[in-house]
């Protein structure tokens, strides 16, 4: 796999050659370009569409923040990684889909780890493009979700059910206890889930139609969980009941 291109911006160059060091040492990223502001880097990005791959931002700069840079980029941009000193930002970044986000001073065995998720994003999705069969949702054996600033592939055959929580979705697996969470909501996890396999019944729940272990006055027992049909959902449902009886 060629090295992922990148670019550093940070407008305190102290911290910005440090961030260009610490790329510079590592072999599988390329460093194409280094900006002591939001709107230089952007103004670079627009001349050099899709020549970046990854973008270690800075979050508190002039002009332009990284935050506001990553939202103007959106999910055509390039891959981002924050750089700066204040926690408070985690969320937001976890919003715009930033794959890691690194806080100062940070080391470069923390940069590497934040890097290491990079490379391993880009390889997921080199290789689920490579796979001419698995573009279709009902050929798919697995789904990609993002969770906790990676990339996470997850076997259709391990997920219970799927909890909606406004934005996000609690995705629970038959594998482990703790449960994945991810930026998104119900309705396109739904749409990611084949629907001979998935059905949602509930304006908050997806289930897994093979984990179903008993239904009771439309409820569906699933290991210990019990999970009501909503009324929206019940014709579908008993259609599917009907079926399986």
């Amino acid at each position: 796999m060629s090295p992922l291109k990148c670019i550093a911006v940070d407008d305190e160059p102290l911290a910005l050659g440090l961030v260009v060091n610490f790329v510079q040492k590592t072999p599988f990223l390329e460093l194409v370009g280094k900006f002591g502001s939001a709107v230089e880097a952007l103004k670079y990005l627009h001349e050099h569409p899709g020549s970046v791959d990854l973008a270690f931002l800075d979050i508190q700069m002039q002009e332009l923040n990284g935050l506001e840079l990553a939202r103007v980029l959106g999910p055509t941009g390039p891959r981002v990684i924050f750089t700066t000193a204040f926690s408070q930002y985690a969320l937001e970044g976890y919003r715009v889909d930033a794959l890691d986000y690194l806080i100062k001073p940070f080391n470069y065995e923390e940069f590497l780890r934040a890097a290491g998720k990079a490379r391993a994003y880009a390889e997921l999705v080199a290789q689920h493009v490579s796979n001419p069969a698995a573009a279709s949702p009902e050929e798919e054996e697995y789904l990609f979700l993002k969770a906790e600033y990676q990339l996470v592939r997850v076997a259709l055959s391990d997920v219970l059910y799927v909890e909606g929580l406004k934005d996000y979705v609690k995705v629970h697996l038959k594998s482990t206890p703790r449960a994945l969470l991810s930026l998104m909501s119900l309705k396109a996890m739904e749409e990611k889930l084949p629907a001979r396999r998935f059905m949602r019944i509930h304006r908050s729940f997806i289930v897994a139609l093979d984990k179903i272990e008993a239904v009771r006055r439309l409820t569906v027992q699933i290991g210990a969980v019990t999970i009501p049909v909503g009324d929206q959902y019940k014709e579908a449902f008993l259609q599917f009941l009907s079926r399986w009886s």
